[in-house]
C-alpha cells in the first residue's frame, strides 16, 4: 500500500515547499489588495475572493525571508483553515505555485536535529521527497498562530 501524501507545492528562493491539498481552496491571479494600517509586515492587506474580504500573508516574510517584486507568476493561495472560532479562509501570497502531486513513499520524515530554536523551525512539519529533491511540508495550524488568525479573521479589528 502507497503512503503518499497529496500536496500543492511551491517554489520560494529555489527551494520545494508544499501544503497539504486539503487546506487549498483554490488558486489565484494577484489582485487589488486594500492595505490596512499598523498591520504587521507579514500581513499584506484585504483581497476581494468571490465577494468576501480574505486577509493577504505574504509566505516569504512568514518563513523570515526579505520582501521581492511581484512578477507574472506571483499567486494567491486560498486556504481553509479551522480555528477555535471555526472555518478561517486566508490568501497566502508566494512566488511561485507549481503543482498538485503526490509526495514519493517511503515518507514524511522529520527535520533533522540542527540545534536551531523551536520557533525557527516550526513552520516546517517535516520533509517529503518529489522526484528525489527534497521538499518542505509546512504546517499551517503552526504557522497561523492563534494572534495571527484572530488579525486575519476581523482586520478591522487589528488596525
Amino acid at each position: 500500500m502507497s503512503t503518499t501524501k497529496q500536496v500543492l507545492t511551491l517554489r520560494i528562493e529555489g527551494d520545494l515547499f508544499a501544503l497539504p491539498v486539503t487546506q487549498v481552496q483554490e488558486i489565484l491571479d494577484l489582485a487589488p489588495l486594500l492595505r490596512v494600517p499598523h498591520w504587521p509586515d507579514h500581513l499584506l492587506g484585504v483581497v476581494d475572493v468571490r465577494g468576501t474580504g480574505m486577509a493577504v500573508i505574504d509566505l516569504r516574510r512568514l518563513l523570515g525571508l526579505p520582501p521581492r517584486p511581484d512578477d507574472a507568476a506571483t499567486r494567491l493561495v486560498v486556504l481553509r483553515l479551522d480555528s477555535p472560532q471555526g472555518p478561517l479562509g486566508l490568501a497566502l501570497k508566494t512566488e511561485r505555485v507549481l503543482e498538485v502531486t503526490d509526495l514519493d513513499a517511503p515518507g514524511p520524515d522529520p527535520l533533522p536535529a540542527t540545534g536551531l530554536s523551536r520557533d525557527q523551525s516550526r513552520f516546517v512539519a517535516s520533509l517529503g521527497r518529489r522526484d528525489g529533491q527534497l521538499v518542505a511540508l509546512l504546517d499551517l495550524q503552526r504557522m497561523f498562530d492563534a494572534e495571527t488568525l484572530r488579525e486575519a479573521r476581523n482586520p478591522r479589528a487589528a488596525a
